[in-house]
């Protein structure tokens, strides 16, 4: 049991003058805590802590350890700004969000911060001056109605990769393609459903029964991810001709930049199913890095989520230049139970001590880990120099983070506020290796 570092007493003279509710922050021990982290890596030169800012977005917290030596990692403009404010900058900064608004890059790049974490490009799609030519995509009948509409978003499109590409200055990132189903994007307002039915040209019915179409009762298992580039290859085409396009823009500003652009194919299964999309991406890719007279490298490789992908891993990797373990869904799909609805019967599987722990907080290295670890084996038999990773809320647990190490995982990506607590596991991972 931890001993209190106020007592009782002390504690009721406070709300005598101060209402709560409040925090009392332990300053003695915050300042001894960063010392013992340095102490504890001081045989790695060059080792510094960053503060996942979003997981106490408190000023004085924040200058507390600017003075013990720590930089701070933001994963938002207002972030970015408390930090600028409490002193921080160039190299003290470090930048991470899954999703990020191109202010926000900008704003991240003038103060100096060194890289970002996953590009999930869905929500582009959602901003408000494209939703509605994604809703035409969605909605159109044919091909050529189906590349018209997605003509609109491209330059858009582009226009975001230039920004995030401009914002890195050469850091490398890497780009999902379309995951989600298509019926997170359909309108559900009546006035929203009417205008989509006039730019159509339909009628309110025809849409509303197009909507009712794309109704799944299984969505997180149904039409989506590569399955979406498979029945509608122009999306691929689309992002990538934004993807290399923006690519070769900046590329060409800043000729001294790094830029070798990721891109990320979500849920293969098969590798038919990656062979089939990434054929559309390196032939489109292809032909506008030629039409450029340019020289452009880049990388094609995918998530490991479903249990399939990873018992054929060495198949997989014929085709996919990097890994990334999507274990949220990995979990989901191995155990044969929903992330969303498992809540409702874990209690029931703690009491019975059939589960000690939550799987989707805390990686089921039995099972699951047993599938990455063939996965790594696999792929790696395969493609010797690829890089695998691990996506999803287990890069925060430090029990699954040291498995990740372990197992022999690159890197780890998780939520911005937990990062913290991934990169103390991995370094503690890392000594006792040394041991």
């Amino acid at each position: 049991m931890k001993t209190p570092f106020i007592t009782k007493e002390k504690a009721e003279e406070i709300i005598k003058q101060y209402p709560t509710p409040f925090h009392i922050y332990d300053e003695k021990g915050i300042r001894q805590r960063a010392r013992d982290l340095y102490k504890a890596f001081s045989w790695n030169k060059g080792f510094k802590e960053y503060f996942a800012v979003k997981a106490t977005p408190n000023p004085f917290i924040l200058k507390i350890l600017k003075e013990e030596g720590c930089g701070v990692d933001c994963s938002s403009l207002t972030e970015l700004m408390m930090s600028d404010c409490c002193g921080f900058s160039g190299s003290d900064i470090m930048f991470s969000s899954n999703v990020t608004p191109k202010a926000d890059f900008l704003k991240a790049r003038e103060l100096g911060a060194e890289g970002i974490g996953l590009c999930r490009t869905e929500h582009m799609f959602f901003e408000a001056d494209r939703i509605a030519a994604f809703r035409e995509m969605i909605c159109s009948d044919t091909v050529e109605e189906r590349e018209a509409a997605l003509a609109k978003i491209e330059p858009m499109q582009q226009a975001d990769f230039e920004a995030l590409y401009e914002a890195l200055e050469g850091c490398p990132v890497t780009i999902r393609f379309l995951d989600p189903p298509l019926h997170e994007f359909v309108p559900t307002e009546e006035a929203d459903i009417e205008a989509l039915a006039k730019a159509q040209g339909k009628s309110v019915e025809t849409i509303k029964n197009i909507i009712a179409s794309l109704h799944e009762f299984n969505p997180m298992m149904g039409h989506r991810g590569c399955r979406l580039a498979v029945t509608y290859p122009e999306i691929a085409k689309m992002q990538t001709k934004a993807v290399i396009k923006a690519a070769l823009n900046v590329k060409k500003n800043h000729p001294d930049w790094t830029i070798v652009p990721e891109i990320m194919i979500p849920l293969v299964g098969d590798v038919k199913e990656l062979k089939y999309v990434k054929n559309f991406v390196v032939e489109t890719a292809d032909a506008v890095i030629k039409e450029a007279g340019a020289d452009l490298k880049y990388e094609v490789g995918t998530m490991i989520e479903i249990p399939r992908a990873a018992l054929t891993a060495d198949e997989i990797a014929k085709e996919a230049e990097f890994f990334c373990f999507g274990t949220n869904d990995l979990t989901q799909m191995t155990y044969g139970f929903s992330r969303d609805d498992a809540g409702k019967f874990l209690n029931a599987y703690y009491d019975a001590k059939i589960f000690e722990n939550d799987p989707f907080a805390k990686l089921d290295q039995t099972g699951v880990g047993k599938l990455m670890e063939m996965a790594i084996k696999l792929g790696k038999a395969t493609r010797p120099d690829m890089h695998i990773g691990i996506c999803g809320e287990h890069g925060g647990d430090p029990s699954s983070v040291e498995f990740c190490h372990k197992i022999g995982l690159t890197y780890v990506s998780c939520s911005p506020f937990r990062v913290p607590i991934a990169r103390l596991a991995a370094a503690q991972a890392a000594i006792a290796d040394k041991k």
